[in-house]
């Protein structure tokens, strides 16, 4: 354990400001940037946003208890006798006090960033190495350049490893973060057409999360998915002794699952330096993160049957492949991210499913694609419509793209597709030929909110006894059909 304290004068060299200025004896308990949820002693950092600016609550913050703010203009009620830190950029003052932080820690820090499959990753890490070790982590997907940073300080004093997100939307961010936490281990999932808005191409995402491996701390070691081929072989290129995890040739031989096995509900079980481990979340992608997070496991020195005991408590957060039950309906709620290579693995695991009479897949727009969006709905959607899929809901941008994927294809017919604008269209039509007992995947991006279909769902097929609880992964494929888990794309 390393003893760190908040005080005047480490809050002044943080921030590159005149230290010989300091007063003797002020201390602060932590760092918030939250004026409604300020701690007495507690140091307020005002950010500014697009519909929000923290110097209109400097003057609450104080009055909470707040014992000084970091401030870049004159506050609201130009406040009596505070303790103000002027700066230029309080968001980047935010990331330098973080860094501050990071500096002081004996503890490792794990940083994981990727197109999808880094939520889950880094939940399942936590569960591996909480088997041994005291873990702090990324809450759900705290993962920018406000998030990521007060992760890193509410760092308790007795952590011993730290396990960080980092997500990016626009050039130079996961460089940023990657400073700012300076990772002793760094993971990236895997890299695919996301956020091309501002990044513009695959390439261009691959370059940006490789930053996160250009940033780490000296002596600094890698574990990278084998998907893309680019993505190991840069990886290869950027850090000595990287770890490639994944089903492919590409990946290292100790890093590929062995003897997996699938049972009918898509979840997998696989070998593991020689023992047997069931995965937390369903479908192949969900075998590449377990191995990814019993890798680091190993690398920061948990026993295999720790890291193993570990993972198998992993609890994933809510709506990334979330299992649900509404009456006799099943659902597979993935409705926090979406882009081509996830929908294609949520994709995998509904065609999984072996124990339903009717697979239903309603799918909602990718955002942030660019001008990349329509051709790859299209091929998306077209994917979709040749699976073990019995009925495909297209709304948004798949909506828009189902009429010339079906003119491309002659062979789909057309029973089989329901097109709209928007969800809530959509509705009424997939509620008549619905049974009652089909497997739904949900899948869209977060701005889509398809998380809205569940109460219509609710009111027309649930059963008040069991309706809209999620339900936990069986234990054994001959389980009746109630229990279930979780799937993350």
């Amino acid at each position: 354990m390393t003893d760190f304290l908040w005080t005047d004068a480490s809050v002044r060299r943080a921030l590159g400001l005149r230290s010989d200025l300091a007063e003797e004896g002020v201390e602060y308990t932590g760092v918030s940037t939250d004026s409604r949820s300020v701690r007495d002693g507690d140091l307020y950092v005002a950010l500014v946003g697009d519909h929000f600016d923290g110097h209109d609550f400097v003057a609450d913050a104080l009055s909470r208890g707040a014992g000084g703010a970091v401030v870049s203009q004159p506050a609201a009620g130009d406040p009596p006798m505070a303790r103000l830190y002027p700066v230029e950029d309080t968001l980047v003052a935010l990331g330098r006090l973080a860094a501050f932080r990071r500096a002081s820690l004996d503890a490792p820090v794990v940083a994981i960033t990727g197109s999808s499959g880094k939520t889950s990753t880094k939940d399942m890490m936590a569960a591996a190495l909480s088997a041994t070790l005291r873990v702090h982590a990324t809450s759900g997907n705290l993962n920018n350049r406000i998030g990521m940073p007060l992760t890193m300080l509410s760092t308790p004093l007795d952590a011993e490893a730290v396990v960080l997100e980092l997500g990016t939307n626009e050039p130079g961010e996961i460089a940023t973060l990657a400073q700012i936490a300076r990772p002793d281990l760094a993971v990236i999932t895997t890299v695919g057409a996301s956020h091309l808005e501002k990044l513009g191409s695959v390439e261009g995402v691959l370059e940006e999360k490789l930053d996160l491996l250009r940033h780490m701390a000296e002596g600094g070691r890698c574990v990278v998915g084998d998907e893309p081929a680019r993505l190991a072989e840069r990886a290869r290129a950027l850090c000595s002794g990287v770890r490639v995890i994944g089903w492919s040739e590409r990946a290292d031989d100790a890093g590929r699952p062995g003897h997996p096995d699938v049972d009918v509900f898509g979840k997998y079980s696989f070998e593991w330096r020689g023992q047997r481990v069931t995965a937390p979340m369903f479908g192949r992608h969900g075998v590449t993160n377990a191995m990814m997070a019993l890798t680091v496991a190993e690398l920061l020195g948990v026993p295999v049957r720790d890291a193993i005991r570990g993972l198998s408590t992993t609890t994933q957060s809510a709506m990334r492949g979330e299992y649900r039950r509404i009456g006799d309906l099943t659902l597979i709620v993935d409705c926090y991210n979406a882009n081509p290579q996830s929908v294609r693995a949520s994709l995998d695991v509904l065609e999984s499913q072996g124990v339903a009479a009717r697979k239903v897949a309603v799918l909602g727009s990718m955002l942030e694609l660019g001008t990349e969006a329509e051709s790859l709905h299209r091929a998306v959607l077209a994917d979709a419509l040749t699976r073990d899929i019995d009925l495909v809901v297209a709304t948004g941008l798949f909506g828009d793209a189902a009429s010339e994927v079906v003119r491309s294809g002659p062979e789909i017919v057309a029973d089989r597709l329901i097109t709209a604008t928007a969800w809530e269209d959509a509705y009424q039509e997939l509620r008549e030929r619905l049974r009652g007992d089909e497997i739904l995947l949900l899948k869209a991006s977060r701005g889509v909110a398809l998380e809205g279909i569940l109460p219509l769902l609710e009111g027309d097929f649930g059963d008040s006894s069991v309706s809209g609880d999620a339900i936990a992964a069986p234990e054994n494929p001959s389980t009746p059909m109630a229990p279930l888990g979780r799937v993350e794309a």
